[in-house]
């Protein structure tokens, strides 16, 4: 069992930035792939972003490459995602989710059992 906890979120103008953190508690939890999904108004949640349980690969969303970042640090149990270059597309509430896949990193919500509450993030232009 997973327990994860968002934080960070809040509100910044067009190309500001922001960091997204989310805390994992659990005995295993270091040994899980960790990823990000937002969901905006009036829309299906998507994928935005993964780590492997080791920090060794990630995987990006295209709208958001070479603008968000993943990292985690398994000695506290943390997975952070910095958003640079933010655009009003990306307002949403961003979800962090736990899960397993023998095949690398997935980025369809089913390769994730454990989801958190999501944090808000508003963009205005």
């Amino acid at each position: 069992q997973v327990q994860l906890l968002e934080s960070g979120g809040g509100s910044v103008q067009a190309g500001g930035s922001l960091g997204l953190s989310c805390a994992a508690s659990g005995p295993t939890a270091s040994t899980y792939d960790m990823g990000w999904f937002r969901q905006a108004p009036g829309k299906e949640r998507e994928f935005v972003a993964a780590i492997r349980w080791s920090g060794g690969s990630t995987k990006y969303a295209d709208p958001v490459k070479g603008r968000f970042a993943i990292s985690r640090d398994n000695a506290k149990n943390t997975v952070d995602l910095q958003m640079n270059s933010l655009k009003p597309e990306d307002t949403a509430v961003y979800y962090c989710a736990a899960g397993r896949s023998p095949w690398g990193l997935g980025s369809e919500e089913y390769f994730y059992d454990y989801w958190g509450q999501g944090t808000q993030v508003a963009v205005s232009s």
